[in-house]
């Protein structure tokens, strides 16, 4: 059998925050609890016992997290997971500070159906600090523009899309949620590291966990290159 064979993959960066019991969560969210179901000591092999909510960690939202009649995760074009990215770089901006299309003009010849749009606010070094709830986020009009370019999938490396208000509501609401689900994309909160996404033609994966009817699902998000 003759064929080319696929170019190897190079860079691989991991996006992705360790789960464990000191997990951030958004307020009112179930917390994360790991415990030891059995042991090699008492049982001759180990398995883990999970309790945590479908919004925990580096995730993904689908449409039905906010919209009844939405898509639930398993229902989505895998093609959302997966391709090709452009990164944002929004840093400097100041806690609970909106980021604007201006500040996506940059990279806005680069949006197109089929891109993953994620925005490097640098936030996910404050990850496991109180400061990690001050996040910037998108403004609404912002997230309008994006998804009009054909943008179906949007990731940060912040708590959510939105600005988050600990016992309170966000000024804005939920608008950048409900610009992006509303057109039946995705969104994907809780990266760490995109600085480290290669450069050059970066190709981001947020494959999902395959919940049956869920609002969204954990993922082990990785950007790595291709080489020529």
């Amino acid at each position: 059998m003759t064929g080319s064979a696929a170019p190897p993959v190079r860079e691989v960066v991991d996006l992705s925050h360790p789960l464990d019991d000191d997990t951030p969560v958004y307020p009112g969210d179930p917390v994360a609890r790991f415990t030891p179901a059995a042991t090699v000591a008492a049982d001759g092999y180990n398995v883990l016992h999970v309790r945590m909510g479908s919004q925990t960690g580096t995730h993904v939202d689908a449409p039905y997290h906010f919209l009844d009649d939405g898509a639930r995760i398993d229902e989505l074009p895998l093609e959302y997971f997966l391709g090709p990215a452009v990164v944002a770089d929004v840093r400097g901006k100041p806690p609970h500070g909106r980021i604007e299309w201006a500040d996506l003009r940059p990279c806005a010849h680069l949006l197109a159906p089929g891109r993953i749009l994620l925005l490097r606010t640098g936030w996910d070094e404050h990850w496991g600090t109180d400061a990690y709830f001050d996040h910037p986020y998108l403004a609404g009009d912002a997230a309008a523009r994006v998804v009009a370019a054909g943008v179906r999938t949007v990731g940060l490396d912040a708590l959510s899309l939105d600005e988050t208000v600990v016992g309170g509501t966000p000024a804005d609401g939920f608008a950048a949620h409900l610009e992006v689900l509303g057109t039946g994309g995705v969104i994907v909160e809780n990266l760490r590291g995109l600085g480290a996404v290669p450069r050059v033609d970066p190709v981001v994966s947020v494959l999902p966990l395959r919940l049956a009817g869920a609002d969204g699902a954990p993922v082990r998000a990785v950007a790595f290159g291709l080489a020529r």
